[in-house]
């Protein structure tokens, strides 16, 4: 076992390891490292660990320190020598009328090498251009050209998927891609649904093939002859996820029905004739077992109650005063009438029809204490009744005026 870091470098998913030297590095931190190309900005991407010995390339190089502010300067100058390298070499491009396609320009992290990416369709003549731009940087330069993969790898962007490029995410490398893998997986033929942006059939058909080979094994093929619960049949068609199949019966062609993959029992795997093939007895049919709770358990409905609620639930239960599950307003000026009776008390005499009777109403007890007379008593007559304001307006019945006309 080695004691190593992982770091990853700009524009890249790919991690490599490093000899730390005593030194504790955490996720996340800068780093400076030695490599072929000489001194590179990397990332952590794990810290201090072990890995077997069979995983190291020897010789395993080591990491120079861990990033400064000065190197984050440096950095910080790279990149903007990048973008003016880019518009001079797209000028240079134009000039010399070469086919090709400018796609990334990277300044190394010692300014001493300039690499320059671009797509063409065939072989170009760069020469000359070489010469323009190593008089124009003063540097050591590289042209090197690249695939349309490696392309949308390098610019990034969304998949159809509506999440960014597996490629320029987290793939370490690029995974072989055949049309096999659409077909075996049901998939449309049509190029424009299972390629991906940059023209070539999408990485993610690779991370489902396993399951999907593996489940072909177990199903039957279209065309295989069949025994089902309801008679034999045909297959023609197959649900590999779901693990069903579609069957033409002997006895009802038209209607295709679709059984589990352990109704069925293959007679005849594929296409061909039936001939001397013996017919069993039909299958059974699958059941699904359910645990015994669940048969036992009652069905009711559950009711979900918020704060709001609970507050109220002391009012409500004071509304439902004959306990049979129905609601009954409370009548504010008492006992309402047609309600049950407490018990001890006599029942109420009908209310007389019509005015001038007496009221069956016991007279209202007085609040006033014992003794003391009440105020209106010693009014003069008349006072009592409340009086009407002044007439301060005009003649009556007009709009308004002084007094009446003469």
């Amino acid at each position: 076992m080695t004691e190593v870091i992982s770091v990853r470098f700009r524009g890249g998913s790919k991690t490599y390891f490093f000899d730390p030297r005593g030194l504790q590095v955490r996720l996340g931190e800068n780093v400076i490292v030695q490599t072929a190309q000489g001194l590179e900005f990397a990332t952590c991407t794990q810290g201090n660990h072990e890995v077997p010995d069979e995983r190291i390339v020897k010789p395993l190089s080591a990491i120079v320190r861990r990033a400064t502010e000065n190197d984050f300067k440096v950095v910080e100058y790279n990149r903007k020598r990048e973008r003016e390298a880019f518009d001079i070499c797209e000028a240079k491009i134009a000039d010399h009328g070469l086919e090709m396609k400018l796609v990334n320009v990277s300044v190394g992290f010692d300014s001493n090498k300039i690499v320059f990416y671009f797509t063409a369709d065939g072989r170009v003549d760069f020469r000359e251009l070489v010469r323009d731009l190593a008089s124009v940087f003063r540097a050591r330069i590289e042209l090197r050209q690249i695939g349309v993969r490696d392309e949308a790898k390098m610019i990034g962007g969304l998949g159809i998927c509506g999440r960014p490029f597996c490629c320029a995410q987290f793939l370490d490398g690029f995974l072989p891609v055949s049309i096999k893998m659409a077909k075996t997986q049901n998939l449309s033929l049509n190029p424009t649904k299972i390629s991906g942006t940059c023209g070539r059939l999408m990485c993610c058909l690779k991370y489902e093939q396993n399951a999907y080979e593996d489940a072909s094994k177990r199903m039957p093929k279209a065309e295989s002859f069949v025994q089902t619960p309801d008679g034999p049949g045909n297959v023609k068609g197959v649900e590999l996820l779901r693990e069903r199949v579609k069957v033409s019966l002997d006895s009802a062609p038209e209607n295709l029905k679709t059984y589990r993959a352990c109704e069925i029992k293959v007679l005849r795997n594929g296409k061909g004739s039936r001939e001397g093939i013996e017919i069993p007895e039909r299958t059974a049919r699958f059941v699904e077992e359910k645990e015994e709770e669940e048969l036992l358990q009652p069905v009711f409905s559950t009711t979900y109650y918020t704060d709001d609620h609970l507050a109220e639930a002391p009012r409500r239960e004071k509304m439902n005063v004959e306990g049979d599950g129905k609601p009954r307003h409370r009548h504010r000026g008492g006992r309402r009438r047609g309600g049950p009776r407490p018990e001890g008390q006599a029942p109420q005499q009908p209310r007389k029809q019509g005015g001038g009777g007496q009221s069956s109403r016991p007279p209202r007890q007085q609040s006033r204490p014992e003794g003391q007379k009440d105020q209106r008593e010693d009014r003069p007559a008349g006072e009592n009744k409340r009086r009407r304001p002044p007439y301060r307006g005009g003649r009556r019945g007009g709009k308004g005026g002084d007094g009446p006309k003469t």
